[in-house]
């Protein structure tokens, strides 16, 4: 069985990928990857089977530091790649930049940020956008504490809410499309840098609500309850590879993303895993949860990581409801 199947708590606790146990001893050279727990699952598939490929002569290490903690040490030299749920801050670009350090930004997937109820809940048939911010904008903090605050037909039941901490690129997308800003949020939630904490949190809670990325839902689908949100043309759209595909889950649709050092990009190892993630990356996302990006999508971004196309096409400003074909299509800036 393959082992990111799984999504062990134990292994998200340790921070580290599945190594290819039998080679550990003779590895010869480390690949270090560290951030977001989104792209967690998807970075440890790869890890596993370029390792698997390469016969212990690489190893590779993933952590979950979150993508604002994976931002830090990428920008402090410390790791090679950096997973994130969110494209790269200003404050994070200069970060980089005061310390020298340039970067390449690759969209790998894309993601249904999932919003989900306990099981037990059988009064939420789907959230509009404006729900959502009754519940998660920071003037909610202290005051809107029970469900029919936030619909009055809904039972005057405790509202726990759980959800990514302040160092999650999934914290800082969610307040972005939900409360109009990015990290404005309440405060008095359950936060967690592990979404496995996050799942546990809204299954043994009955009157709970939390959120995460789908491949964390998928893992546990028979546990909890996705809820359908309801987008722009008033449709109550269920989190789905499908929903991604054709525009209609939105706006909880976002790409994922992986950053590589440019100091790190000269190394064959890391040319020979870029390579591999981009080419045999895209069965392995599907399996995990997420949605593949197009095929021509992984080819124009092994070029581009090839011509070393240094930079982020995003400016240091975060965007809800950006397309690939449109990330694509524009020029990166350190």
């Amino acid at each position: 069985m393959k082992l990111w199947h799984k999504l062990s708590a134990s292994m998200l606790m340790s921070g580290m990928a599945v190594l290819a146990a039998p080679h550990v001893a003779q590895a010869q050279s480390i690949v270090k990857i560290d951030g977001s727990s989104t792209v967690f699952p998807i970075a440890e598939a790869v890890a596993e089977e370029f390792q698997i490929s390469k016969r212990g002569k690489v190893r590779v290490t993933v952590g979950i530091a979150g993508t604002g903690g994976g931002f830090k040490r990428f920008c402090r030299g410390e790791t090679d790649i950096s997973n994130a749920s969110r494209p790269i801050l200003k404050e994070e670009m200069d970060a980089c930049r005061a310390a020298g350090v340039k970067y390449l930004e690759i969209p790998v997937a894309f993601d249904a940020l999932t919003v989900v109820v306990n099981k037990s809940n059988t009064f939420v048939k789907s959230l509009t956008v404006a729900d959502l911010k009754k519940m998660w904008e920071p003037s909610a903090q202290g005051r809107v504490s029970k469900w029919n605050q936030v619909r009055s037909e809904w039972p005057a039941e405790n509202l726990m809410l759980f959800g990514p901490g302040a160092d999650s690129g999934t914290f800082d997308y969610f307040t972005e499309a939900i409360t109009g800003k990015a990290k404005a949020s309440r405060g008095d939630f359950t936060a967690s840098e592990d979404d496995n904490v996050l799942v546990q949190g809204v299954e043994n809670n009955k009157t709970a609500l939390g959120y995460f990325g789908y491949a964390y839902y998928i893992a546990h689908k028979d546990r909890l309850t996705a809820v359908p949100i309801v987008n722009g043309k008033g449709q109550a759209v269920s989190p789905s590879l499908e929903g991604v595909i054709d525009g209609s889950y939105e706006p909880l649709s976002r790409p994922l993303f992986i950053y590589v050092r440019e100091s790190s990009a000269q190394r064959p190892e890391i040319q020979e895993f870029i390579k591999f993630y981009l080419t045999e990356g895209a069965k392995l996302v599907k399996e995990v949860g997420y949605v593949p990006l197009p095929e021509k999508a992984y080819q124009l971004a092994l070029k581009h990581f090839t011509d070393r196309k240094l930079g982020t096409v995003f400016g240091g400003v975060p965007e809800v409801g950006v397309t690939i074909d449109n990330l694509l299509a524009r020029e990166g800036k350190l």
